[in-house]
């Protein structure tokens, strides 16, 4: 955005008029039809909305626009002009019609056009905010309205940096009455709907709990958490949960909050999201530790309660000094034993339903496959480890591979295990929950390797595997610091740096990239890459050496994306150009 400041702002910068008309129109457009000269908008600030109906992350910050623009609009120099990306008129006027702000008309696609070319839109949605002469104010106007709503008017610099400053001042200053009360409300909530004053939870530790009761880590989280809470009161310590709840639905935080033995903020309170940001919240569920001072203890200790219980507690410094002593003795006693027997569960199934026992596996490479049938990424990735199984299982029979299936019922599992040439966990074995503990699994498909002992050799067995196939085996150390070094011979004779007609504005330099796409021949790259910083260009080594491209047999397909909406692709917070 950088850029696009110095291309908006430079001396060429254009007026507001010259900004959004066209030679044949000097207006914008109401939802009702109303047009509206461009020159009264002399004297505001103006967030130029780059949507699209389709886009479903667009969908759900529009109604956030339109709060702080009607709470804006009535008070101060502010408006909104909508640039749609949208691909018919009647999507267009649909989704128009929920916006009480200004367009560009739908028709105008030339003006749509250049808008997204001068301020370099690759993604959606996209709020720029930029004053009466066309010139940029902000370009991260999303991020800013999800995180200050009004409250960052008039999105300068200076406000930004004001904001930023009050922000580590209250974080320097904190104490329990400046996170829970604001200038209406000094209480908290219990579940039967009694206010509880906040100056009753002076002196105790206290956990504040962002959760969202229907997000999955969440759920599986609280009962772990709601056991650790009971024993704590069991056991007299003065020790508090308050839940921040960021759950979208009252119904659901009512019918959440009231089966839960710890307080609440009430349902939507202004002050959850801005305490999301006071203490950097990252990950769902968060458990924030303040001790009886008021001040943070811990940002997040939601792992320490999952692995280890009462022991965590209180959350000192010391305490987690102690924890890692406990850890590091535990995975430097680590054996296949010890992670694959418990009590009666001493052994895994083979493909013909038979019991492998554990004590058959002691002393062979392992490696353990997290995954499940109804996740896109592990069916994609499964039939590429079956045939990395087989070439490492040739040569080296001391070597295994374990299922661990996340899957929701027995059918799934057994359709897709199916497909899979190794050893497994029964469907629903209880060693699963430790083992994803133990390995630290947050997402799937994940490989963990285990070394002959037993012990971890690494977490990171998928991207090895995704980088050198079955040449990453035994996943040590060792094996890739002699991969390392194959791929240094490789390059010794290359040039360092080439000219190419395909990129004339940069010397491309070479450069060691794990995983690239030649702009070139559009497949995929590793290792080594004739790159450009400036531009994110790369290129082949074959691709950027010989004048005709030949297809390189060892190069992996170009993996596709999500589902594209006329040549753009969405997750979960933004859509962008594929």
């Amino acid at each position: 955005m950088a850029e696009t400041a110095k291309e908006i702002n430079g001396g060429d910068a254009q007026d507001l008029l010259s900004l959004l008309s066209s030679p044949a129109r000097d207006f914008l457009v109401r939802n009702d039809g109303e047009q509206v000269k461009i020159d009264s908008l002399i004297g505001k600030k103006i967030g130029l909305y780059f949507s699209a109906a389709w886009c479903g992350p667009c969908q759900r910050f529009t109604p956030q626009l339109v709060e702080v623009y009607n709470e804006l609009a009535p008070k101060v120099g502010f408006e909104v002009v909508f640039v749609s990306g949208d691909e018919d008129q009647e999507s267009f006027a649909d989704y128009f019609s929920k916006m009480p702000w200004l367009a560009v008309p739908f028709a105008d696609s030339e003006t749509r056009d250049r808008l997204d070319g001068l301020f370099k839109v690759t993604g959606i949605p996209n709020l720029v905010m930029v004053d009466d002469h066309g010139k940029l104010v902000n370009g991260n106007g999303v991020g800013v309205i999800r995180s200050y709503g009004a409250g960052a008017y008039p999105f300068t610099p200076e406000k930004m940096k004001e904001i930023k400053e009050e922000e580590d001042r209250a974080r320097r200053e904190q104490t329990l009455s400046s996170v829970l009360v604001t200038p209406s409300r000094d209480f908290v909530v219990s579940p039967d709907g009694n206010k509880v004053p906040v100056s009753e939870l002076e002196g105790k530790t206290i956990g504040l709990l962002f959760s969202v009761a229907s997000y999955s880590k969440c759920s599986e989280f609280t009962p772990t958490l709601v056991e650790f809470y009971t024993k704590l009161k069991e056991n007299k310590e003065d020790f508090e949960i308050v839940l921040i709840s960021l759950e979208d639905d009252e119904e659901s935080f009512n019918q959440d909050f009231k089966s839960k033995p710890w307080l609440a903020l009430p349902f939507n309170d202004k002050s959850s999201s801005k305490l999301a940001r006071h203490f950097m919240l990252s990950t769902l569920p968060t458990l924030v530790i303040l001790g009886p001072d008021g001040k943070t203890r811990h940002l997040n200790v939601a792992e320490a309660i999952d692995d280890y219980g009462l022991l965590a507690y209180p959350f000192t410094p010391e305490k987690f000094k102690e924890l890692e002593e406990i850890e590091k003795a535990k995975i430097e006693a680590q054996t296949t034993e010890s992670l694959l027997v418990s009590g009666d569960l001493n052994y895994v199934l083979g493909k013909d339903g038979a019991k492998v026992l554990v004590s058959d596996l002691v002393g062979k490479n392992i490696l353990m496959y997290f995954s499940a049938h109804w996740c896109p990424p592990c069916r994609a990735f499964t039939p590429e480890l079956v045939e990395i199984y087989k070439q490492i299982k040739e040569r080296d029979e001391a070597f295994e591979l374990i299922f661990i299936s996340s899957d929701r019922d027995q059918e799934s599992f057994d359709e897709y295990y199916s497909q899979m040439p190794w050893l497994a966990l029964p469907f629903g074995d209880p060693r699963k929950e430790s083992l994803a503990r133990t390995f630290k699994v947050g997402g799937i498909p994940m490989l963990a390797a285990l070394g002959p002992t037993g012990k971890t050799v690494t977490k990171e067995a998928r991207d090895l595997v995704a980088i050198h196939g079955a040449d990453a085996y035994p996943f040590t150390e060792e094996r890739l610091k002699e991969i390392e070094a194959k791929y240094d011979e490789m390059a010794k004779e290359w040039p360092k740096k080439v000219k190419h007609v395909l990129h004339e504005e940069h010397e491309l330099e070479l450069t060691r990239v794990q995983v690239y796409v030649c702009d070139k021949c559009d497949e995929q790259g590793k290792f080594w890459s004739y790159h450009c910083d400036e531009c994110d260009f790369d290129l082949h080594d074959k691709c950027a050496l010989e004048e005709e491209t030949k297809p390189n047999g060892d190069e992996a397909v170009k993996e596709g994306g999500g589902e594209h909406q006329d040549g753009w692709v969405c997750d979960g917070n933004v859509c962008t150009k594929a």
